[in-house]
């Protein structure tokens, strides 16, 4: 079975903006990133993004905006030699209580479905309290980025004391990598 890594992209990939709206021009890799991507396509993981994006349902962007964003961060990755094999994203509003939006699970049901992986045995890579929810309710294994939100959630939701914390992404390939 292939070992995979699932990523929340704004705030664990790039940098949140303070309108937490990311458009192409503001689309800004958090140092260490796209290289800590890079590391673990080369080391044999799939690596896949999961992310919310309910300023579509808002209007406060386009699904082609969102498209060119996710283009942008491939072309990065390319000039690296690496790429994400799937994003997965919802649209949803909160309101619209949806399977896919996290905190709920269905985007990682998605990802283990297509790709015939075993949450079971994959990392959930969030900054912000719903990636750790939808990680635990799908049986993944959560873990906490401080960058974006991820020291707020610390500060702020105790549910999180179980799960492990790394200062970003390059922290915690850099750990995943030195275990292997």
């Amino acid at each position: 079975m292939a070992k995979m890594v699932i990523l929340d992209r704004d705030g664990v990939v790039n940098h949140l903006p303070d309108d937490d709206i990311t458009t192409v021009d503001g689309w800004d890799p958090i140092p260490g990133s796209i290289e800590a991507i890079n590391r673990l396509k080369k080391a044999g993981y799939l690596v896949t993004i999961a992310s919310n994006h309910s300023g579509i349902s808002r209007g406060l962007y386009s699904e082609e905006e969102l498209l060119e964003t996710h283009a942008k961060m491939q072309r990065l990755l390319e000039n690296r030699g690496a790429s994400v094999d799937g994003i997965f994203y919802c649209t949803h509003g909160p309101e619209a209580n949806c399977v896919c939006r996290k905190p709920k699970p269905g985007l990682l049901f998605q990802i283990a479905s297509q790709f015939k992986i075993d949450l079971k045995q994959t990392a959930v890579v969030g900054d912000d309290i719903s990636d750790i929810q939808a990680a635990k309710m799908a049986n993944a294994k959560p873990i906490l980025v401080r960058t974006g939100k991820g020291e707020y959630v610390m500060q702020n939701f105790p549910e999180v004391l179980d799960v492990p914390v790394y200062d970003d992404l390059a922290h915690f390939v850099r750990h995943t990598l030195r275990r292997k």
